[in-house]
């Protein structure tokens, strides 16, 4: 234990050390976190103050906001912040933090972008159970249930990572600290760790993109006998949730469903899970959603009433 003491902080090398490129990043990334905490917000401010969005599909919606501002907030503004600064230095303990938020929060949106699919499959392949089995109480425990499924999985990649003995070098090839880098700076042989970190990680990414697939092959097939109204409203809310899927699960699988490599790849396509996806989220949900549009609309519309009463 010794030597799991002897480095006390982390260099991170971040996505580019070209200076004008850092530069440019800086402004670019900003902005898309300022689109990232604002969009998610409005989603999440109309779902709360609209009646008519009073559905599960809606009350998961909020939580997926929630869970995505949370999400990119674990490595948007260190990574903003170092595009500014030559050392690009993190704490063990800080590097720790961050590697159990982003394992925490990005298996907590996995789950949810599960319980969403299983939401749409009630709603659409068995509409006449939905109301007994989609009650406020199964929705805050399917909520519950992602929390819980993702803090065990961020704790044990934490568990796992924090008893490797790390002395030296320190120098991480990442712009934030996460398991495959973090294994490959460890002073010990890391390959039964990395095997369990992809067991861990890769199949549940897997597993879960595997069985999201399936539930929206069964619920594209049962729109067959559905009316031409209901099929569109249907496969407009379910091509949102197959988007955001597909824009999720494509590079996580990349990432973790192989051992720990040097591939220098890993960085740019983190940025799609961290940061574009958090981004596109609310677009892809209003963009697509009659509902939500119009929810925005009335909240806009009151609150410039609101100013002009004053």
């Amino acid at each position: 234990m010794e030597n799991a003491s002897s480095v006390k902080e982390f260099i991170l090398l971040g996505l580019s050390e070209d200076q004008g490129v850092q530069k440019t990043c800086f402004v670019m990334f900003l902005l898309f976190y300022v689109i990232i905490v604002a969009g998610n917000l409005l989603i999440i401010i109309t779902v709360i103050s609209s009646q008519r969005l009073n559905s599960p599909m809606y009350f998961f919606l909020c939580y997926l906001s929630f869970v995505d501002i949370c999400y990119s907030s674990v490595t948007a503004p260190k990574m903003i912040a170092d595009f500014l600064v030559e050392n690009k230095t993190i704490s063990f303990v800080g590097c720790i933090a961050q590697l159990f938020g982003v394992h925490f929060f990005g298996c907590t949106e996995i789950f949810l972008l599960m319980v969403m699919a299983y939401d749409r499959y009630i709603a659409i392949c068995r509409p006449l159970h939905y109301t007994t089995l989609m009650t406020r109480r199964a929705c805050g425990r399917l909520v519950m249930g992602s929390w819980v499924g993702g803090f065990v999985h961020s704790i044990a990649q934490t568990l796992l990572t924090t008893q490797l003995p790390f002395c030296g070098p320190n120098t991480i090839d990442h712009y934030f600290c996460d398991v495959h880098p973090l294994l490959q700076l460890a002073c010990t042989n890391t390959y039964p760790v990395g095997i369990v970190v992809v067991a861990n990680s890769g199949m549940i990414t897997l597993g879960c993109f595997v069985i999201l697939v399936t539930s929206y092959v069964v619920i594209l097939v049962s729109l067959k006998s559905q009316t031409a109204e209901g099929r569109h409203k249907a496969l407009s809310t379910c091509g949102s949730h197959i988007t955001v899927v597909i824009l999720f699960f494509g590079p996580c699988t990349f990432t973790y469903i192989r051992p720990s490599s040097t591939l220098t790849e890993d960085k740019s396509v983190a940025v799609f899970y961290t940061v574009i996806t958090p981004m596109l989220n609310p677009l892809i949900y209003t963009l697509r959603n009659e509902e939500v549009k119009s929810a925005m609309r009335k909240l806009w519309s009151r609150k410039l009433g609101s100013e002009k009463g004053k």
